[in-house]
C-alpha cells in the first residue's frame, strides 16, 4: 500500500498577511483561494506544483470546537504552540537570508541540532512554529 500525504492544514488569522508570507517569502505558489461565508482557505505549496500542499484555514471554521476552544486555540497560535511545520531545502543559508532579510519573525538562527540535523526556526504571522531543515546531500 503506498500513502502519501497530501495536505497539512495550518490556521491564520488573518488570510492576506498569511497569502504574503507563504507566497513572497516563502516562494510558495498560490493552488487555491477560497473564500466562503466571510472566511477563506488558501492551499500554498511548492512552485511547480510537486509535493505536499499547505492549507492555511481561518481556525474559528473548525466544526465542533466551542468558543472557548477557539479562544485557546488563538491564544496558543500566538504563543507558537498551536500550529507547527518542518520544511526543507537544498540550501538553508540562502533560504535563511532571504527570510531574515522580509524581516520575519526569526526564532533560532541557522543551528546544528543535538539530534543531527542543521535547522532554523521562524514564525508565520499567525504564529505558527515553521522549521526549515538543511535539505540532505
Amino acid at each position: 500500500m503506498q500513502i502519501n500525504i497530501h495536505h497539512a492544514f495550518l490556521p491564520h488569522t488573518d488570510a492576506d498577511a498569511s497569502l504574503a508570507f507563504y507566497r513572497d517569502v516563502l516562494g510558495f505558489e498560490v493552488r487555491n483561494d477560497v473564500g466562503y461565508g466571510g472566511l477563506r482557505w488558501i492551499t500554498v505549496g511548492p512552485a511547480g506544483g510537486a509535493g505536499t500542499s499547505i492549507v492555511l484555514y481561518p481556525p474559528q471554521a473548525t466544526p465542533g470546537v466551542t468558543d472557548d476552544e477557539k479562544r485557546t486555540i488563538v491564544e496558543m497560535m500566538a504563543k507558537g504552540s498551536f500550529g507547527m511545520i518542518v520544511l526543507a531545502t537544498p540550501d538553508l543559508a540562502a533560504a535563511f537570508e532571504k527570510i531574515q532579510a522580509a524581516d520575519a519573525e526569526i526564532v533560532q538562527e541557522p543551528t546544528d541540532q543535538p539530534y543531527g540535523v542543521r535547522d532554523c526556526a521562524l514564525r508565520d504571522p499567525a504564529g505558527n512554529m515553521i522549521r526549515i531543515q538543511q535539505a540532505p546531500c
